[in-house]
């Protein structure tokens, strides 16, 4: 099978591939090819269940359900810019119906990358509250925030005493763009300021300045995502740290209410509403039917077009970009829910 690498010119033309930021499709362009296909071969047969996202780069593929064409899907066409047969279990067999080009990407790397893309710019855990004073006691001031209103008493007290304490100097960097998720942050002394480095912009554009009470880094653990903003020391002071596998422990997992299919369709008939947070493009090749779609990227932004009195069920292709936003959404006093295996655990349930 000849192989070439894919440029960034054809990793354009697909969805979502076309809403990825520049660094993001280079690093995706190093780790793709261009494979060759033979007229009558298969891409992939109907029921399988491969994390893997195939698009049609030339030739046409017909797609078929029991032996019966139903759909040619031909490169170049509207219908090819989406992702072949998105969801799983795969609802079709793909055939190739002439000598064909096609890309292939790891689904679970294509969602890391979104992820890492949408939450970006929101690195920082925006715990801080209009008009709440955060000058005082920094545990105080924690507890008070809507993040800890649902988690166990005794979890609580196993945060804190688990949290390390950390004496920083100015102008010290506590977390660098682009580097693995480790920790999760509380300011308890002095202050830092966040920043994201951009192609245009080396420096780092400055999103926010953070205090006592204040917290930051928790998106990247959720998500399992690169950090994407850099906070840098800007007086002497301390901060209190929470590990990984702790934070997910006692602080992500009792704040995330995890639903299945079955039990989302029930939230929705009681007035539930179903918020998809992926790019406008998923959500137009594939969706849940009656579905809002607010992209992460833009649910801070979006929160007073949402209703506090309605229940969410939260969802995306994997859980993973939706846990992030439910879990905005469970800190600012929203009842969301996370579709649990998200968008192709709804695919397998129709499938049953």
């Amino acid at each position: 099978m000849d192989e070439r690498p894919a440029d960034l010119a054809i990793l354009k033309t697909f969805s979502p591939l076309d809403g990825l930021k520049a660094e993001n499709l280079h690093a995706l362009a190093r780790k793709t090819q261009i494979l060759e296909l033979s007229a009558g071969r298969l891409l992939f047969k109907q029921g399988d269940t491969d994390k893997r996202t195939f698009y049609l780069v030339s030739g046409s593929v017909e797609l078929r359900s029991d032996d019966r064409v139903v759909a040619t899907v031909r490169a170049r066409s509207p219908e090819a810019r989406a992702p072949l047969t998105p969801g799983l279990p795969r609802k079709f067999t793909a055939r190739a119906a002439t000598d064909l080009e096609y890309i292939v990407i790891d689904s679970d790397l294509l969602d890391v990358l979104l992820t890492w893309d949408q939450t970006g710019q929101y690195e920082v855990a925006e715990l801080r509250r209009d008009g709440l004073d955060v000058s005082g006691d920094w545990m105080t001031t924690l507890l008070q925030t809507k993040a800890f209103h649902r988690i166990p008493p005794a979890n609580i007290q196993a945060i804190f005493m688990r949290m390390q304490r950390i004496n920083y100097r100015a102008r010290d960097v506590v977390i660098k763009q682009g580097t693995e998720g480790d920790y999760f942050y509380v300011v308890v002394a002095g202050r830092c300021v966040v920043t994201r480095e951009t192609p245009l912009n080396k420096e780092g554009i400055k999103l926010a300045e953070l205090g006592p009470g204040d917290s930051f880094g928790e998106e990247a653990l959720i998500a399992e995502a690169k950090r994407n903003a850099t906070v840098t020391m800007s007086t002497d002071g301390t901060l209190m740290r929470l590990g990984k596998a702790d934070f997910q422990t006692l602080l992500n997992e009792p704040l995330l209410q995890w639903v299945d299919y079955e039990d989302a369709k029930e939230i929705v008939a009681h007035g539930g509403k179903w918020l998809d947070v992926r790019l406008p493009s998923e959500f137009q090749n594939f969706r849940i039917d009656d579905a809002a779609n607010i992209p992460l990227y833009f649910i801070r932004l979006k929160l007073n077009a949402l209703d506090k009195n309605t229940q969410y069920v939260v969802c995306c292709d994997t859980g993973r970009r939706s846990s992030a936003a439910a879990y905005i959404l469970s800190e600012r006093g929203f009842e969301a829910y996370v579709l649990k295996g998200g968008l192709a655990a709804t695919e397998a349930a129709r499938a049953r």
